[in-house]
């Protein structure tokens, strides 16, 4: 299947995209996993206690780095009819 030139492809974990616009989104995306590595950690499964934690610390590094304004921007763009 080929990607249209005038649509970029989609990374494999981006996260700088509209949905995670709202804090609560972000705050969710990060917590939930981390919480859930908790959970694994307290069954002695420590293999996805580190996989889920390594999600939810990549996650948190992901937006405290996202550039938000250009995120929002993009989306009103796209919202008025642009690419």
């Amino acid at each position: 299947m080929k990607v249209p030139p005038d649509k970029p492809r989609a990374k494999l974990f981006d996260l700088e995209v509209p949905f995670f616009l709202p804090m609560y989104r972000r705050v969710l995306a990060v917590v939930v996993p981390i919480l859930w590595a908790l959970f694994e950690f307290s069954n002695s499964a420590y293999f996805w206690g580190l996989i889920f934690m390594g999600l939810g610390g990549i996650a948190a590094w992901r937006f405290m780095n996202a550039d938000w304004e250009a995120v929002a921007a993009q989306a009103e763009e796209d919202a008025k009819g642009g690419k």
